[in-house]
């Protein structure tokens, strides 16, 4: 459990600096430049998600069981899972009307990833991983959207292409985990195969 809590405590550290250390962050960029501040960035957060994963994986060999969720948020997961992976690729196409109208939809994403996965583990590991994400998305999208107010961020209202094309890559992508890669990657077949 050390393991997971340390990578939690880097990873999602690294990524609140903007929540919490705002000018901190600013004077470092200025300091290190744009690029040496990202591998800065990227090489703690890497640290951080290999000892999530390290940690997470060693306390699901032996878990502590705080509630046994009924089977039926298993299927709520897999539901709410859905719009997340569209928010997802929504984050990632130009234009498209879902980034427009939720301005930041891969923090959206991941609340709602978090939130489904809560609903759905029952073990300590389950709640200080899926929590503690689930915190720090609710911070960091409040967070962005007040940055965005004070600088006058514009939203233009998005076209139909770049927003089929961001739903068409979110479902697909969802399948793709949902029926072949979260067992691969995870060990673990959300609809029971």
């Amino acid at each position: 459990m050390t393991l997971l809590i340390l990578g939690l405590l880097i990873f999602l550290g690294v990524h609140s600096t903007r929540i919490v250390a705002e000018p901190w962050r600013s004077a470092m960029v200025v300091r290190l430049g744009e690029n040496g501040w990202k591998a800065l960035y990227s090489a703690a957060s890497l640290a951080g998600m290999v000892l999530i994963v390290i940690g997470y994986a060693a306390a699901r060999t032996d878990p502590v069981w705080l509630w046994l969720p009924p089977v039926w948020t298993r299927h709520l997961a897999a539901l709410l899972t859905l719009p997340a992976f569209i928010l997802l690729a929504a984050a990632y196409v130009p234009g498209n009307a879902i980034k427009a109208r939720v301005g930041h939809p891969m923090v959206a994403g991941v609340k709602l990833w978090a939130f489904a996965h809560l609903l759905s583990n029952g073990t300590l590991a389950d709640v200080l991983l899926f929590g503690s994400v689930l915190a720090w998305a609710v911070a960091d999208f409040i967070s962005a959207r007040r940055r965005d107010r004070a600088a006058g961020v514009p939203r233009s209202p998005g076209r139909l292409g770049p927003t089929l094309i961001a739903l068409a890559a979110g479902i697909a992508a969802w399948f793709a985990f949902a029926f072949w890669l979260h067992r691969l990657l995870i060990g673990v077949a959300p609809f029971g195969r």
